[in-house]
């Protein structure tokens, strides 16, 4: 099992990060990781435990499949992914209020399969730098809108 975890501080209040990653996660997510080139919900209904979908990414030039599930949901706390497809993966986000800013930790577990096992320390570099990719987009992602949210607080 290949496990890395990275985290940021992003100027923007607890609740507009959980938000962006968990209520709007799909229209959000494919903003912070490019390489979703579909993303489907199976289930209806707003996000929560249970929440199944379909993506397909493109990583390094390589297609793959998956479904996965919400498996935890704690507002302004924790929501967490994972796969029910050919391959294991879980994603945890975890949200932890710092003033009026916000640290996101971000977990990522990856199951190998025999055959990848010599390929593990590759794996691993690559996941770990997708992982601190993810924090870094949103950061980026997230600070943006910060300007648009703010002016729009000040109209109203």
């Amino acid at each position: 099992m290949i496990k890395v975890q990275s985290s940021i501080l992003i100027d923007c209040p607890v609740d507009d990060a959980f938000r962006y990653v968990s209520a709007d996660f799909f229209e959000n997510y494919p903003k912070w990781s490019p390489e979703v080139m579909e993303l489907e919900k199976i289930t209806g209904g707003p996000v929560r435990v249970g929440t199944m979908a379909r993506q397909v990414r493109i990583d390094k030039g390589r297609r793959t499949e998956s479904v996965f599930q919400v498996t935890e949901y704690q507002p302004l706390r924790r929501i967490g992914f994972e796969s029910f497809s050919n391959f294991y993966y879980r994603a945890l986000y975890d949200f932890e209020p710092v003033n009026e800013a916000t640290r996101i930790h971000f977990t990522f577990e990856l199951k190998l399969e025999f055959f990848m096992k010599p390929f593990e320390n590759m794996i691993a570099s690559s996941v770990k730098a997708g992982s601190k990719n993810v924090v870094y987009s949103l950061k980026q992602l997230l600070e943006a809108e910060k300007p648009i949210q703010s002016m729009i607080t000040l109209v109203l």
